[in-house]
């Protein structure tokens, strides 16, 4: 057996419970292919299934239960530093807010199964008040059934693999080649969904400074402003509740049915509170597709928006159709026709 098998073996539980935890911590480290491979070392009786499956969910109740007392604790702050240490930019805070919306507690049932999404979700569990052994029996269901997802996997592949001897001595002599490759891959994907969304992101993005100079010359002038949506999430408003100057509240997956009330003919700033601006580039893209071309993502969105010092103020209608338009907005502004 070469080497590096034969450390993985010798240590197999204790390197999967600490790759397990280093993941589930929000280090952007694959652990899908140590699955796999414990998963197919478990259909040669070289590793054993129930003691790698119990490595698995110590390591995932025990970071999960760390995150979800310092969601508890430190609440929207927690959120932002675990989506700005994701790799999948097309996966946010906001987008795991409205799992919990929809799904509530049974989110994390699977949570796992989606890249970012595993990490986010027991902060925002306990951000929102889940009681902690609800949130433990739901967390202990949705670990089990990843776990085992992979496991089995592999398993099923070592199954396969012992019906050649040929092809499993030669996979013994390449496993840590095929791990290494494996690991890899999944990292090159994600660096590569990563910087192909970002690379839209620049694009399109609009800066505070920018904005700023554009509401002051439509007031200076008695221009049409920009129209401005605030996609931020319920949650997201407790901290500070205000708002751009002129925004409409809309929430993402409600842009779609109102889409009428959004016009075609001068610039649509969007923002939200994800640091990548994941949301906003996301709801811009969409409109881009059903005619709405003239949209821009706020640079650094709600934050970066109130740090340059510029102005908030306190909402005043949270339906979007085009008489709360008409009140959000000043009075040069005209509510878009359906």
């Amino acid at each position: 057996m070469p080497i590096a098998l034969e450390f993985f073996v010798h240590y197999a539980y204790l390197i999967i419970f600490l790759w397990v935890l280093v993941e589930q911590i929000g280090i952007p480290v694959p652990s899908i292919p140590v699955l796999l491979t414990a998963g197919t070392l478990t259909a040669t009786h070289r590793l054993h299934h129930g003691p790698v499956l119990l490595a698995v969910i110590a390591a995932c109740l025990l970071s999960d239960s760390a995150w979800f007392y310092l969601g508890r604790r430190y609440g929207n702050s927690v959120l932002k530093l675990l989506c700005r240490l994701s790799l999948e930019a097309s996966t946010c805070v906001s987008k795991t807010e409205n799992y919990f919306s929809r799904r509530g507690d049974s989110t994390l049932l699977f949570s796992k199964f989606i890249p970012g999404l595993s990490t986010v979700a027991p902060p925002i569990a306990g951000q929102i008040g889940t009681p902690y052994a609800r949130f433990f029996l739901w967390d202990l269901a949705g670990s089990i059934l990843w776990a085992e997802a992979f496991i089995l996997a592999g398993r099923f592949f070592g199954d396969i693999a012992k019906k050649s001897e040929r092809f499993l001595t030669w996979l013994g002599h390449f496993a840590f080649i095929i791990f290494v490759l494996m690991v890899l891959g999944f990292l090159a994907r994600r660096l590569w969904n990563q910087r192909r969304f970002l690379t839209q992101v620049r694009e399109m993005r609009i800066d505070p400074e920018e904005l700023k100079s554009m509401l002051d010359d439509a007031e200076r002038n008695g221009n049409t402003p920009p129209f401005i949506v605030d996609l931020r999430h319920p949650l997201d408003y407790l901290p500070d509740p205000r708002v751009l100057p002129g925004a409409l509240r809309i929430g993402p997956n409600e842009v779609r049915e109102h889409s009428e009330i959004i016009p075609r003919d001068r610039d649509v700033i969007l923002y939200c509170t994800c640091p990548s601006e994941e949301t906003s580039a996301k709801l811009a893209m969409q409109l881009h597709k059903m005619g709405i071309y003239r949209v821009r993502p706020l640079r650094g969105g709600f934050d970066g928006w109130k740090h340059a010092g510029y102005p908030l103020i306190d909402y005043v209608s949270d339906e979007p159709h085009p008489a709360a338009v008409q009140k959000i907005l000043p009075a040069t502004t005209h509510a878009p026709s359906a």
